[in-house]
């Protein structure tokens, strides 16, 4: 990869280090769509998975190492051969493909889990850059824990496994332990000591303990780092990883402090938000910056009066220019397959036409209970409708009793594989009483961890959107529901949970592992 002064190279971790984080576990069917989705959005490196983690996690890799064309693929692998292997075997098929090998620096690391010597881990760094090399030129090293590491061992380190063939060198604050003045400031003395960084191209993936993963990535670049390495959303590990979108638009947003540029396509941004919350069942905080609900919202009298005299007196980048509309659409029972067909063209959804009969069918059924279809509703009907692969479990037919003179009851149907079941439920109120019929249908009686509720769009008719996380044999799901009636959006979580835990069960087990 040519190295441009000018140019702040986008490794998107979503698929990685995103789905590490806790709920956020993806199929390969919603790991594929996201990725289109990066791709779409512009992003120069999707890191696609960890290929040795499981078997699971290796056709994923492989399969958008296959599909995707444009963006670069690179496949994560421990400094081992079989690892590396591992990694190549999945990426192998990529148009352009990449091995990111890493290894832990710190002393803290050394010791307590690797318990080898300092000589130990340079030489197994250096022998997987090469290994990884005897693959594909593009092969990118990370040092763990680089934050807390002793500076001469990390120089001689990078310039080690720069001589060795890393293209790209990432330098992970993995625990998120540094400030923005340190983080700097080692950047700056990595490009001072190592004399034969040439055109390697100095990366860094910062994590969100402290709160400041975007801020210290932005330090970074400022002392000279070219490839940032961040999540959608900020989501990973623990506190989460940098947000991707933060970082992009403030780069684009402050060319006068940083006189930078990224290939990002900002006006995507927010629907690849919105997509990857669809996904996970996450909702994005209210005051999120730049995708969250609040982020173009001004309620001050004072700033309402601003906007309207001139915008940039209290917006300092527009709504449209993430991809977020000021209108809404307006659609219902009476539009037709024509009209959804190019709404959904505009939205960026090129459907068949078997799959816009069924967008246009649960549209004219949402408009039967909802008055306003906003492009929100558009996406939660195609993720329900579209985007969801073969399921077990389906729901037919939900009847709840409620109120303060009853005993909460739900009465269900549902199709279990091929058969038809109908049964009831007691609880302490409607959507107890809902999952209560579920697990008599299912059979099942997995925990639930969680549950919430969240509107789709404002107003009195808005969707619910639900979410409930379940767990069974050490795997945790997420699943999701949107409907207007919160109770019936309820039970669709629970049985898109249901259906991911049975995908689960059918597949390899997941393996954690400490990942930089």
């Amino acid at each position: 990869m040519k190295k441009d002064k000018n140019h702040v190279y986008i490794f998107d971790t979503s698929l990685r280090d995103g789905e590490q984080s806790p709920g956020n576990s993806m199929n390969t069917e919603e790991k594929l769509l996201l990725a289109r989705q990066l791709e779409r959005l512009g992003v120069d490196i999707i890191e696609a998975g960890f290929p040795i983690a499981s078997e699971g996690d290796f056709d994923a890799v492989r399969q958008i190492a296959r599909e995707i064309r444009k963006s670069q693929v690179a496949g994560l692998a421990r400094a081992n051969k079989q690892d590396i292997d591992r990694a190549w075997q999945a990426i192998r098929q990529a148009a352009h493909p990449r091995i990111h090998t890493f290894i832990s620096s710190s002393d803290i690391h050394l010791k307590y889990q690797l318990k080898k010597s300092r000589a130990q881990v340079l030489k197994e760094a250096v022998a997987a850059v090469k290994l990884a090399k005897s693959y594909t030129p593009n092969v990118e090293f990370s040092p763990m824990d680089a934050t807390r590491s002793d500076r001469d061992y990390l120089a001689q380190m990078v310039s080690a496994v720069i001589d060795a063939g890393a293209v790209t060198v990432n330098i992970p604050d993995t625990v998120g332990y540094t400030v923005p003045e340190e983080f700097g400031s080692l950047i700056a003395f990595l490009f001072d000591r190592v004399k034969n960084m040439g055109d390697t191209i100095i990366s860094v993936h910062c994590h969100n303990d402290l709160g400041l993963a975007v801020a210290n990535s932005l330090a970074a670049i400022r002392a000279g780092a070219r490839q940032v390495e961040c999540t959608i959303n900020g989501i990973g590990e623990r506190a989460g990883n940098t947000a991707m979108e933060e970082i992009v638009m403030a780069l684009a947003t402050r060319k006068d402090m940083f006189g930078l540029s990224t290939q990002i396509k900002t006006d995507q941004i927010y629907k690849t938000s919105r997509l990857l919350t669809q996904i996970t069942g996450i909702p994005v905080q209210p005051n999120k910056a730049i995708v969250g609900a609040n982020a173009f919202a001004h309620e001050s009298g004072i700033h309402q009066d601003g906007l309207i005299k001139e915008k940039i007196t209290y917006e300092i980048m527009t709504p449209q220019s993430v991809g977020i509309s000021d209108s809404h659409i307006v659609l219902g029972k009476h539009s037709g397959r024509a009209a959804i067909s190019q709404h959904l063209k505009k939205m960026g959804y090129l459907l068949n036409e078997d799959q816009i009969n069924r967008v246009a069918a649960k549209v004219k059924d949402l408009a039967d209970v909802k008055k306003d279809i906003y492009d929100e509703d558009m996406e939660a009907i195609l993720y329900e409708e579209i985007y969801r692969g073969e399921e077990k479990y389906n729901l037919i037919y939900l009847n709840v009793v409620s109120g303060n003179v009853a005993i909460p009851t739900a009465t269900m149907e549902m199709q279990v594989g091929k058969e038809v079941i109908r049964d009831a439920g007691f609880g302490n109120g409607p959507v107890d009483a809902t999952f209560a019929a579920i697990r008599n249908i299912t059979k099942t009686n997995y925990l639930l961890l969680k549950y919430a509720v969240n509107a789709i769009t404002g107003g009195s008719d808005a969707q619910g959107e639900t979410m409930v996380q379940l767990k069974y044999n050490g795997h945790s799901v997420i699943g999701r529901g949107a409907h207007p009636d919160v109770i019936v959006a309820s039970a669709k979580a629970y049985i898109n949970a249901l259906n991911r835990l049975e995908f689960l069960k059918d597949n390899a087990k997941k393996v954690k592992l400490e990942l930089s």
